[in-house]
Order: C-alpha cells, then structure tokens, then sequence
C-alpha cells in the first residue's frame, strides 16, 4: 500500500482550524502558527544529501533510494 503524499495545502488548513476551533486564536495568529508548521515539514521532508535535495515522497521507503532517474543518492538522508 502506498502512502499519500505530502500535501501541505491540506496541512496548512487543518492546522488553522485547530488553532481557530480548539485554541480561540485568532486568524492572522492561526495563519502565522500554519505557515511555521508547513515550512517545517517541507524542510524536514527534504532529502540533507547534498547531491540529492529531492523531498521523501521521491524516495522508496524500503531501499531508500531516490526515484528521480538521474540523481545519485542511494539512501534518503535525515
């Protein structure tokens, strides 16, 4: 089964709903917290291999190696 990739519109808006609903932020503060909580996880989905730089979902979990055909990374770097 494969997992779903990483949508970050779908992060972002689930995000300002909780902090709207459930905390009582408001929405510039709501926006702010969203757009930290995105970019984090971009970067932290992003392959540190500096010959790679391709995001996780371009990786196979099981051998971890990068999927884009003309890159050399053979193991998906933290």
């Amino acid at each position: 089964m494969m997992s779903h990739r990483f949508d970050p519109n779908e992060l972002y808006n689930r995000v300002v709903h909780y902090y709207i609903d459930k905390k009582g932020y408001s929405k510039e503060k709501a926006n702010q917290i969203a757009q930290r909580v995105v970019q984090r996880e971009e970067t932290r989905r992003i392959c540190k291999n500096v010959k790679c730089g391709h995001s996780i979902d371009d990786h196979i979990r099981t051998k971890e190696t990068c999927l884009v055909l003309d890159c050399d990374c053979r193991q998906f770097v933290s």
